[in-house]
């Protein structure tokens, strides 16, 4: 999976959990956790600074009375913070219910499943639109429903994009809806991706599944993917290499075939896994780690909350407009999807407050 998100190697928010759970269950998170803290402050070169125990009694009275004062008003924020994200948690709840059956809607129509009225058989005239779309598309769907739909809505989105190769965009093609899950426990999220009957494997739902630490600082501490069942000679995350084996005095040459993993969107379901030997990690293998699992993270969180709540707008390049248009203007524009609405774009943000951990919604 490609990887252009460009990480700050001194941000003090280095995420421990997520390397050391993600894909083992946590089975090695205590002893890999201080491991690679240990690793990381010698990297810094430098401890964590701690304040003097005597602090508070080395200032005068009066100052420390005011202190005290402004750690009670500390204690009602911190209340009224609490109560914020159970009532935030609450109207989230109310709200997935809502969207459902708007969902449902979406996706009766584009696998035409329920017709529009006075919806005409019309090719598409955009031409990017045109060459994702083949013939065998519009001759499956008879003119019905809008082939292509999902590939086209993620090909706008240029973090997505990148992920998806040409071998990816046939794949794709078959891809009929997109949900997601809010889970409890264990607190987070999980990506459902459902797929028409295809040539290239036979699962009809591929997931994805991210579990945090808790609401109010997302840490991600483990992502859980999909074992792909691949059909014979399909595999889009693998491709062959044939070299040639000559040997000396021999005009006959004998092939070599080996098999490498490649670059594409379904590298996606098989997120990094923790090197055994842990203890050894070094400086590079650790900072590799962490950026694999922020930007996979990212993915996810784009999917979440762009792509599935505003698909139209992706699949005709409405967001994608908006996007640059904010970029270029440094504002955000009418009927824009500001990229800052989802609290949680961010999963190393100490500041985040979103929350993943409500009951669980489908949507």
């Amino acid at each position: 999976m490609a990887n252009n998100n460009n990480n700050n190697n001194n941000n003090v928010a280095f995420n421990f959990a997520a390397l050391s759970s993600a894909l083992n269950g946590g089975t090695r998170s205590a002893e890999f956790v201080e491991t690679m803290k240990s690793k990381q402050e010698a990297f810094a070169g430098e401890k964590l600074a701690e304040l003097p125990i005597d602090f508070l009694d080395g200032l005068s009275p009066a100052v420390k009375k005011r202190v005290e004062v402004l750690q009670e008003i500390q204690d009602e924020h911190d209340e009224l913070k609490e109560k914020f994200f159970e009532e935030k948690v609450a109207l989230e709840a109310k709200y997935h219910v809502l969207y459902r059956p708007l969902y449902t809607k979406r996706y009766e129509i584009v696998n035409s499943i329920t017709e529009v009225e006075g919806a005409a058989n019309e090719t598409p005239a955009d031409a990017e639109v045109v060459a994702m779309v083949t013939t065998a598309d519009t001759a499956k769907a008879e003119g019905k429903g809008i082939p292509s739909f999902w590939l086209v809505a993620m090909k706008n989105n240029d973090i997505l994009a990148e992920e998806i190769t040409k071998r990816d965009e046939q794949a794709l093609k078959f891809l009929k809806d997109i949900k997601y899950t809010r889970i409890d426990a264990p607190k987070g999220f999980k990506l459902e991706f459902f797929f028409d009957e295809n040539p290239f494997f036979s699962n009809s739902v591929l997931t994805k599944t991210y579990q945090v630490v808790d609401e109010d600082d997302p840490i991600l501490e483990n992502a859980v993917g999909t074992e792909i069942d691949w059909h014979n000679e399909k595999c889009l995350t693998e491709k062959k290499i044939i070299k040639k084996k000559t040997k000396m005095g021999s005009n006959n040459s004998k092939p070599n075939n080996k098999t490498e993993t490649c670059e594409s969107f379904f590298n996606f379901f098989d997120p990094p896994e923790i090197p055994k030997n842990h203890m050894t990690i070094d400086k590079e293998v650790a900072e590799e780690l962490q950026n694999e699992m922020e930007y996979d993270y990212e993915i996810g969180s784009e999917i979440r909350d762009k792509i599935i709540p505003h698909a139209v707008s992706w699949f005709t390049g409405e967001a994608a407009y908006q996007k640059k248009k904010k970029k270029k203007t440094g504002e955000a524009a009418v009927g824009e999807f500001d990229e800052d609405d989802d609290e949680d774009d961010d999963l190393y943000d100490e500041d985040s407050e979103d929350d993943d951990d409500d009951e669980e919604h489908k949507v």
